[in-house]
C-alpha cells in the first residue's frame, strides 16, 4: 500500500529526524567521553529536541515528529539523571564498546523472529505464535547439539521445530480459517508444554550439559583492535572482534530480507497476497500457497531466534526460556511499520535497554530492573499506536475464501 503524504509534511520528515538525532544529543553530552556535569546542557537540547517534534507534527509528519518529541524527553531525563550522578559511576555504567556487542547480542534473537514474523504477516496471517515457535527453536537446537554432537545439525533440528510448528499454524490460519490470535496463542502455549515435558523428561533436574556441547562459534575480528586512532579501534574490538556467527548472520538477512521482499518478483506476489489476495488469485497467484510458504517461512526464522538464544547467547535450555521475547520482536515490527529495517532498529532499541540493564546493576538494582522492564513497556506502547500509527497490510487477520 502507498504511502498518502500530507501536502503540508512534505520537506518535515528530515526535520523530524534531525530532531531524534538532537533528542539523542541531549543524553550523549552528559556521558563519557564528554561528560558535562551542568543539567543546564541536556535540558536546553531536549527542549529544542520536543520543539522540532511538535513542530514537525503541527506540520502534519506525526510519526516522526512524535519520535523526536519522546528522544527529546528521554534524552533530557537520561542527561539530567547522568548530571545527578558520580563521575565513577558513569566509568563503570557506560563503556560504549561492551554496551554495543551486548546490544547486538540482545537484538539478535529479536531480529530473527522479527523477520519471521514480517513474511507472516506480509502475507496477511496475524503470527502471534512467534514466542512458540522460538521457544522450539531453543529446546530441540540444544536437544539436537547433545544427541549428534554438532551445532550444525543442532541448529537444523531447531529449525525443522520451528517449520513444524508454522506448518500447524499455517493449517490451522489457512486451510481451517481459524480465528488467527486464538491459533498464535495455542501455539505458545504448545511449545511452553512440549519443552516443558521434554526438558524434564530428557534433562531432569540436572539440566541441559554445560561442558562438551557443541555450540555455534564466535567470529574472532582482532584486526579491529588495531584500527587508529587507539579509542576507535578500541571500541570496534569491543563492539564486533568476537561476536557469534549468528550474530552476522541475523543482521545479513535483515538486507536479504529488504532485497527478498521489495525487490524481487516473489516480493511482490507475497504483498500482493497480504495486500489484496482476490486481486493476486485474478491474476495467478495461488494465495494458499504463498501464505503457506510465508507462515513456514516465518517458523523457521522465528526458531532461528531461538536457536541463537541456546547456542549462541547462554549455550543452555531452561523452561521459558524466551521469556516473552516473541512478543517484544512482534512490537519491534510493529514499530518498524512492517519493514526490515525498521524492524531492525526497533531491536536494536530494545537491546539497547536490556544491555543497559545488565550494566546498570553495579550501580544501582532498582534502575537496573526499571531498564529491564522498558522493552515490555515498549511493547504495550507499539501495540497501542501511541507514538505513530503502524500502516499494515490491508488484508491481515483475514482468511481467504476462494470463489
Amino acid at each position: 500500500m502507498r504511502r498518502v503524504i500530507n501536502p503540508r509534511a512534505r520537506g518535515w520528515s528530515g526535520i523530524a529526524w534531525a530532531g531524534v538525532l538532537v533528542g539523542l544529543a541531549a543524553a550523549l553530552v552528559t556521558l563519557p567521553p564528554i561528560g558535562v556535569r551542568s543539567p543546564v546542557m541536556p535540558t536546553v537540547i531536549g527542549l529544542i529536541a520536543v520543539t522540532i517534534g511538535i513542530g514537525s507534527m503541527i506540520r502534519g509528519e506525526r510519526r516522526i515528529g512524535a519520535y523526536a518529541t519522546a528522544a527529546g524527553v528521554a534524552g533530557f531525563a537520561i542527561g539530567f539523571l547522568a548530571t545527578r550522578s558520580s563521575v565513577d559511576n558513569l566509568d563503570a555504567v557506560v563503556i560504549w564498546g561492551a554496551l554495543f556487542a551486548s546490544t547486538l547480542r540482545f537484538a539478535t534473537p529479536l531480529v530473527f523472529a522479527a523477520l519471521g514474523g514480517l513474511f507472516s504477516e506480509r502475507s496477511g496471517v496475524v503470527n502471534i505464535g512467534l514466542e512458540g515457535m522460538m521457544l522450539m527453536g531453543s529446546f530441540f537446537s540444544i536437544w539436537g547439539a547433545d544427541v549428534t554432537g554438532s551445532w550444525v545439525l543442532g541448529i537444523l533440528i531447531g529449525l525443522l521445530s520451528g517449520a513444524s510448528m508454522g506448518l500447524i499454524h499455517a493449517f490451522f490460519s489457512i486451510t481451517l480459517r481459524a480465528d488467527q490470535i486464538v491459533g498464535g496463542t495455542a501455539i505458545n502455549f504448545l511449545a511452553l508444554g512440549i519443552t516443558g515435558y521434554l526438558y524434564i523428561r530428557i534433562y531432569g533436574a540436572q539440566g541441559t550439559p554445560s561442558e562438551g556441547l557443541s555450540t555455534v562459534p564466535d567470529i574472532s575480528l582482532s584486526f579491529l583492535y588495531d584500527v587508529p586512532p587507539d579509542r576507535f579501534g578500541g571500541f570496534l574490538g569491543d563492539s564486533f572482534a568476537g561476536q557469534d556467527l549468528l550474530v552476522w548472520v541475523g543482521f545479513a538477512l535483515v538486507v536479504a530480507v529488504w532485497v527478498a521482499v521489495f525487490k524481487t518478483p516473489a516480493g511482490l506476489r507475497l504483498r500482493s497476497v497480504g495486500e489484496h489476495p482476490r486481486a493476486a488469485d485474478t491474476v495467478g497467484i495461488n494465495v494458499f500457497m504463498t501464505r503457506y510458504a510465508a507462515v513456514i517461512l516465518s517458523g523457521i526464522l522465528a526458531s532461528a531466534g531461538g536457536v541463537y538464544l541456546a547456542l549462541g547467547f547462554v549455550n543452555s535450555f531452561e523452561p521459558n526460556q524466551t521469556a516473552g521475547r516473541g512478543f517484544i520482536a512482534l512490537a519491534a515490527l510493529i514499530f518498524g511499520n512492517w519493514r526490515p529495517f525498521g524492524a531492525a532498529m526497533a531491536c536494536l532499541l530494545f537491546g539497547f535497554s536490556s544491555a543497559l540493564a545488565k550494566s546498570l546493576q553495579e550501580y544501582s538494582l532498582s534502575v537496573s530492573t526499571l531498564f529491564e522492564a522498558l522493552p515490555y513497556v515498549l511493547t504495550i506502547i507499539a501495540v497501542a499506536g501511541v507514538i505513530g500509527r503502524s500502516t499494515p497490510p490491508a488484508a491481515i487477520g483475514k482468511p481467504y475464501v476462494k470463489q
